[in-house]
């Protein structure tokens, strides 16, 4: 049984239901939250009808063989920037059989900010087949490594919803 909170399994179960129902398919691709964003969605039965696939790109190395981050993007703009969670979301999408996918890079901490990108930044991206994509900078603060990381599904799973009815 699970211990994430109440509001991400109900994000979670919704997800699985209207997705289920639509014939629709995700993928996650994961830096910060580790496969949280993925496991929460599995944690729910019937899950297997919407889930194809979860990268953890933890790394930049990985985030490059595994989605295809350009390295030019890495170098200029950081592994935490909209550049590279767009280029995360697109090397999910198209490295998978999903319809939708979404991806996530941040400092959850209690280590590694600096002053432009402190810790609890997070970009997160979610695109589908058709082209249509979400963005949002999210700044949930020094609140702790588990809030930051908790926070993050939530808008991730928020986001997946949103794009699924556009």
């Amino acid at each position: 049984m699970s211990n994430l909170p109440r509001g991400v399994i109900d994000l979670a179960q919704q997800i699985v239901s209207e997705f289920a129902a639509k014939g629709l398919m995700v993928a996650t691709a994961e830096s910060c939250t580790g496969g949280l964003i993925a496991g929460a969605v599995t944690e729910i039965p019937g899950s297997s009808a919407v889930v194809d696939r979860g990268f953890v790109t933890y790394t930049n190395v990985a985030k490059m063989e595994m989605l295809g981050v350009q390295e030019e993007t890495l170098a200029t703009f950081g592994a935490v920037s909209r550049e590279t969670a767009l280029q995360m979301v697109h090397g999910a999408l198209f490295r998978s059989h999903a319809d939708l996918a979404v991806a996530v890079t941040g400092i959850a901490g209690p280590g590694g900010g600096s002053a432009g990108k402190p810790v609890g930044l997070v970009h997160l991206a979610a695109r589908s087949r058709s082209g249509n994509y979400l963005h949002r900078e999210m700044r949930y603060g020094d609140v702790g490594r588990d809030q930051v990381r908790l926070a993050t599904v939530l808008t991730a799973l928020e986001m997946l919803l949103e794009l699924s009815q556009a």
